[in-house]
Parts: C-alpha cells; structure tokens; sequence
C-alpha cells in the first residue's frame, strides 16, 4: 500500500478530485505531510473540500493558525462542514468568541452538532439558560447525543425521576447520561440494576462509571471492586477518583499510599482531596 501511495504521489497527479483522494489515503496511512501537498494542490483551485481537508491535515500537524484560517475559507467557499472543525480549533487556540460564532455558522448550515457544541460553550460560560435552549434545538433537530445532554442537565438541575426515559435514551449516546441513570435508579430503590448499569458503562470503558460503581460497591463492602473500580477511573482520566480510592486506603490503614492518592487527586484541583490530606497530614 505505502509503495503505491508513493508512486501515486512521483506521478504528479494534477486534477483535483485525483488529488483530493490521493491526499486522504495519505493522511489515512498517517502521512500527514504528503497528504497536505496534495490538498494545498487541489485546494489552489478553489476547492472548497480541499480547502477543509488542508485544514484538518493542518489540524493534525499542530498548526492550529493555519488550520483556522483554512477552514474559515473552507467555510466561505460553501463546505459547510468546515464550521464544526473550526469551532473546535479556535477553542484549541482559547479565542472562544470565535469559536461560539463558528459553532453558530455550523447550527445556520443545519449541523446540530454544531448547535450542540454551542450548547456547551454557553454552558461553560454559566449561561445555561441559552445552553438548554441550543441543546433543546439540537435535540428536536435529531441529534441522540444531545438528548442525553439535555437529561443529564435537567436531572442535575431538578433530580426529577420523570426523566429516567431521556436518560436511558441518551445512556447509549452520552456516557455521563448512563452514570446520571444510575443514580436515579438508586434514589428511587433500585439498587440492583444500578449495578447492572454502571458495570455495563464500566465495561464500555466509560470513565463516568468508574466513580460511582466503586462507590456503589464501597457501599456493599466489596472493597476490593471498589478499589479496581477507582483505579479504572484514575485510568480513564477521572482524578476525582483519587479522593476516593484515598479514603478506601485509609480505612485499609495503608495510609502511605492513601496520602499519595490524596495529594494526586489534590494536585489535579480536587478540593475534597486536598481537605482529607490536611487532615491526613495534621493526624501525623
């Protein structure tokens, strides 16, 4: 394969669309820089597509600028695609005016993601008001990630059981819908199938599992599943799961490495953990 994709690109292939499938085999086979020959090529003649692909292949290679500034002509010469990516690399860069103003270029084209990662920003930015809004629009617009969103921020803002439908929905779609489902099942007495949920998640590698299965399992005194679970979820990149892997070592009495999971969850800004190791530490 390597060798034909050279030959393709000494051949000096000069029509567009020759150019445009020569470049995606080349970023496909992780040949970054070769890909990008053929899509600046292609993209001299003002193609739109070529335009976008040069963009995400300067994406990859880490030259956000020149990334953004190639989907936003992507953008301009009709491939509406190119608002997604490029909201995603101007939040990369931290200009996040631009980004909300790509993310709603991307809604106007009719990309529900788009609307969806808007959604997200204005929730960041504490204006969840509007954030339920795009994520309503999102969801009436078909996009499946978008109902467990819309669940997931409705549960944390009522604990309303009324939304167990959205959230098992959503469970396959957004995996902090699954963790909220799990808890609804055990505030409403349903302990078992909690479980079941969140080993189910656990399997799938969702780190928003992790947490509260090994909470779930601390509770039934499986302390050496609780352990494995919060380990998974350090692993999945969940640092909340230090404090409590911490406390689990404390009560073991291995307190050496408690305090090691205590100050890593602490370093990674857990406030909780950082509480505990200064009790920890002031116990000494």
């Amino acid at each position: 394969m390597g060798d034909d994709l050279t030959r393709r690109l000494e051949a000096g292939v000069d029509d567009v669309d020759e150019l445009i499938d020569l470049g995606c085999d080349l970023a496909d086979a992780g040949r970054q820089e070769d890909a990008e020959r053929c899509f600046r090529r292609a993209a001299a003649h003002g193609d739109a597509v070529a335009m976008f692909n040069l963009g995400n292949t300067l994406r990859e290679l880490g030259r956000l600028e020149e990334a953004a500034a190639t989907l936003q002509d992507a953008g301009a010469a009709g491939n509406d695609d190119a608002w997604l990516n490029l909201g995603q690399v101007l939040e990369d860069l931290g200009d996040l005016s631009g980004a909300m103003t790509a993310y709603g270029a991307a809604a106007a084209a009719g990309d529900s993601n788009g609307t969806l990662s808007l959604a997200f920003m204005l929730r960041e930015q504490g204006e969840r008001d509007r954030a339920i809004q795009a994520a309503t629009e999102a969801v009436a617009a078909g996009n499946d990630q978008a109902v467990g969103v819309l669940a997931c921020w409705r549960w944390c803002a009522t604990l309303d059981p009324a939304l167990e439908p959205d959230l098992r929905a959503g469970a396959d779609h957004f995996p902090a819908a699954r963790s909220d489902l799990a808890a609804l099942l055990l505030a409403t007495g349903r302990a078992t199938e909690a479980r079941e949920v969140l080993e189910h998640g656990a399997k799938l590698g969702e780190g928003e599992s992790m947490l509260p299965l090994g909470n779930l399992y601390s509770s039934l005194g499986e302390l050496t599943a609780a352990e494995d679970a919060y380990r998974a979820g350090i692993r999945a990149g969940d640092t909340y799961c230090h404090n409590n892997l911490g406390l689990l070592l404390i009560d073991r009495g291995d307190i050496a490495h408690a305090r090691e999971q205590l100050r890593r969850g602490a370093a990674a800004g857990d406030a909780l953990a950082a509480k505990h190791l200064k009790e920890l530490l002031d116990e000494d």
